[in-house]
């Protein structure tokens, strides 16, 4: 078994736990209200916008010996610079105040979701952030996948409203290979090991943001 199929079968058990959530299981069938919606957005710009920077801070600390790890920051980074505009566009598409939220702070499960990411890349192994990228993209790909459409139909928004999720949708095929084929690369086991550590932990801190939005009666202005 390569250690893409590890990574998988190891962190099965977190993966399920996370897509069990009430409101992801919601989204799922399409049972959710514009504002949940932009929640969901907002948590998302305040982890997005990290995500370069984390990129860069951890292809600055890979040794030689990961050169080409490094090289493979490199294109995460290019592809990813600006990402978090997109989010603040879906915000303001579906009626919401982007400037509001790129003001406002990410609520404290994002803040330690995020911070856990910078304290392993800092003060661990810089390798275990790709943990948080097999959990970060494969969530928001499931999301594109099997909720995207149903929620644009139930919310009656346009197409303008999902450039985020729609960018992570079952068509970008190309990118997931990409990520397969990098960690199928890693040869060491500590470099191995601080994969899996990250993907089980970010499972649970992510779990932890989606458990932060609004639910049932909680409906916010510009809702239907």
């Amino acid at each position: 078994m390569n250690f893409f199929d590890t990574l998988k079968a190891q962190s099965d058990l977190e993966r399920q736990q996370l897509f069990s959530i009430p409101i992801i299981q919601d989204a799922l069938r399409g049972q959710v209200t514009k504002g949940q919606y932009i929640a969901f957005l907002t948590q998302a710009y305040h982890h997005v916008r990290h995500t370069v920077p984390l990129l860069m801070a951890c292809g600055s600390r890979l040794d030689a010996s990961h050169e080409w790890l490094r090289e493979a920051m490199a294109e995460y980074i290019e592809e990813e610079v600006g990402h978090q505009e997109w989010i603040l566009s879906d915000i303001a598409a579906c009626g919401g105040d982007a400037d509001a939220v790129r003001h406002s702070e990410p609520h404290a499960s994002t803040e330690l979701m995020v911070a856990y990411a910078y304290h392993q890349v800092d003060r661990r192994n810089p390798v275990g952030f790709l943990g948080m990228v097999h959990v970060l993209e494969g969530t928001s790909t499931a999301l594109a996948t099997h909720a995207a459409d149903t929620m644009r139909s139930a919310l009656a928004l346009p197409p303008e409203a999902f450039s985020y999720l729609n960018s992570h949708g079952s068509l970008d095929l190309e990118h997931v290979a990409f990520f397969e084929a990098l960690v199928n690369r890693l040869e060491r086991q500590d470099d191995r090991d601080a994969v899996l550590h990250v993907a089980r932990r970010m499972y649970g801190l992510y779990g932890d943001v989606f458990r932060s939005l609004p639910r049932g009666a909680a409906v916010f202005e510009g809702d239907a």
